[in-house]
């Protein structure tokens, strides 16, 4: 019979075995899981690195319409050569030794490096093959090492190319520098030597901290970006601006009722695993979410908008239109100072784009409504998307008794806005009357074997939904009525759109210039319960006033991929 003392011992040495086999079967699932391609590597490391790491990063990735993921950064492993001055016996010798398998390597700069005989360690090449690297190694040239290396790598070149930025170096320090590299910096950087920690010290904060706090733990992110529909709106605003040799250019395709975006882009871009070779930095700034720009006419359906869900007015309301309208001192006239007459509505304002009848909207809505309205879109507040150095709309003129002020406001001239805050409140006409949060970012795809999927509740009420509706209504006029050589291309599709020209305001102040326009156009469909929302615009395009010339042909080429490529059924 077993006493109860033994009874007691086998208990304990079964609990501290139980204990033990847990503790190494979490260390087994470390290895084989976590740390998997870190001992791969060092098992594979064939080249030893002089620092003991490799350079370590997250990847991003696009998404196809069919949830597919396309690396859009990752990292590409090569060899770079150095040399030990001092070891080297035969310094012309070694140059031609070298140079048969690094064909570039300059005579002048290895020269100069073999000569710093004090110094342990000179880099001579970087980024080569396995094949050129175990051609070197199997030489055996005194003075010569080989490592092992990685670096940043983009498959899409220039693609999305300012939504994803680029890793740089400031100073000693290496990480994302713009676009999602850097805002997703403390997810996509990876510490160093992870795999060699002590073993229990590991198990006990890893439990923790791997599994109850991955919102910042290190992951791969997972855009919503559609590489498809992101080339074909960049071929189309590089088309733009050579036609019309347009300072910039720049479009957003995104999701009106969850604000994910599909596509994001500005021309000229930049090739960004080329990026050191861009003469100015000016090139890396994304204008979508970090400038603002006088709109011009696309804001008047928001206008009408907020007039609609006020009551002051209805699609019907009429006015007499003298083709000018005076405010105080100033006098504002339609966009070819040619008066509709008496009886003009206000679906005549928005299609043929009266200036004189948004004044007369903003006056029968009153300064503080229509103050109020503006702000509620949030235009003059950040969207929230997730790119870094986003900036706020300027509509400072708005909180002055200026009724002048007021009334340049209700066509898009004297406030700017980013085309982004504009993208977010033309949703709200679109989606039901809300705000939207708008995002490239999808899914966090964490190391530890977790994902956190990215979503945004609806926003704040800024229309009713019947607001909502009748805007839609009126804009499909517009767009019917205004895009007449694209309805038959279109014709069974129900869309809304708007374009707006906006006069440029001089650097210095003082006016607006003669020659410079900035046209936007947006436009969402199918109409009554839309897939897509599209904002375009396009700087400075010579030889060409109107928006209307510049901006809806490429709208409907757009348009027609998106419907095609989705395989939205017709809605009419």
């Amino acid at each position: 019979m077993i006493s109860k003392e033994s009874f007691s011992r086998i208990h304990i040495i079964s609990a501290v075995t139980i204990f033990v086999a847990v503790l190494f079967i979490i260390k087994l699932f470390f290895v084989q899981i976590l740390y998997s391609s870190t001992y791969r590597e060092k098992a594979d490391r064939q080249y030893a690195t002089p620092s003991g790491s490799i350079f370590e990063r997250g990847a991003i990735y696009f998404s196809t319409k069919t949830n597919e993921l396309v690396s859009a950064a990752t990292l590409q492993t090569g060899y770079k050569i150095a040399i030990r001055p001092k070891e080297i016996l035969d310094k012309a010798a070694t140059y031609r030794t070298l140079v048969e398998s690094i064909p570039d390597l300059s005579e002048e700069d290895f020269f100069a490096k073999a000569e710093k005989s004090d110094d342990p360690y000179e880099e001579i090449a970087t980024k080569l093959p396995k094949d050129h690297a175990d051609s070197i190694a199997a030489q055996k040239i005194p003075g010569v090492y080989i490592y092992k290396e990685k670096w940043r790598f983009y498959p899409g070149g220039a693609l999305f190319s300012h939504g994803i930025g680029f890793v740089g170096f400031k100073g000693k320090e290496l990480a994302g520098r713009y676009g999602l590299e850097r805002f997703y910096n403390d997810t996509l950087s990876r510490k160093k030597d992870t795999a060699y920690v002590n073993f229990f010290a590991e198990v006990f904060t890893n439990i923790t901290d791997r599994f109850f706090e991955n919102q910042s733990k290190e992951g791969d992110v997972v855009l919503s970006i559609e590489p498809s529909v992101q080339n074909f709106l960049e071929t189309t605003l590089g088309g733009v601006d050579k036609k019309w040799q347009s300072a910039f250019s720049g479009g957003i395709i995104l999701d009106p009722k969850t604000g994910a975006i599909y596509a994001m882009a500005l021309s000229p871009d930049f090739n960004i695993n080329q990026f050191q070779k861009e003469e100015s930095v000016d090139v890396f700034q994304n204008k979508i979410v970090e400038s603002v720009f006088e709109a011009g006419s696309v804001v008047k359906p928001l206008v009408m908008a907020a007039a609609l869900d006020a009551g002051v007015v209805t699609p019907k309301t009429t006015y007499t239109d003298k083709g000018f309208i005076d405010v105080d001192d100033r006098t504002f006239s339609n966009f070819d100072k040619v008066g509709r007459g008496p009886n003009t509505s206000m679906q005549d304002v928005l299609t043929q784009s009266l200036n004189t009848g948004m004044v007369f909207v903003m006056q029968k809505l009153g300064k503080e409504k229509f103050r109020d309205y503006m702000f509620n879109y949030d235009l003059a507040e950040k969207t929230g998307i997730d790119l870094p150095n986003e900036i706020t709309g300027l509509l400072s003129n708005l909180k002055t008794p200026s009724n002048v002020a007021y009334a340049t406001a209700s066509f898009g001239q004297g406030i700017a806005i980013t085309p982004i805050a504009e993208a977010k409140a033309f949703a709200s006409l679109a989606n039901g009357g809300y705000l939207i949060t708008p995002h490239v970012v999808k899914q966090v795809r964490y190391t530890n074997g977790t994902k956190k999927d990215i979503v945004y509740q609806k926003g704040r009420q800024v229309l009713k939904p019947e607001t909502s509706e009748t805007i839609t209504r009126m804009l499909t006029v517009v767009f019917d009525t205004n895009v007449k050589e694209h309805n038959t291309l279109l014709s069974h599709y129900s869309i809304a759109g708007k374009t707006g020209t906006a006069q440029v305001a001089k650097e210095q102040g003082g006016g607006y210039y003669d020659d410079k326009h900035f046209h936007s156009f947006f436009g969402y469909f199918p109409a009554h319960d839309p897939r897509f929302l599209v904002v375009l615009f396009t700087s400075d395009p010579k030889g060409v006033k109107f928006a209307s010339q510049t901006l809806i042909p490429p709208f409907t080429d757009v348009a027609r991929f998106l419907i095609s490529y989705y395989d939205i059924p017709p809605d009419r």
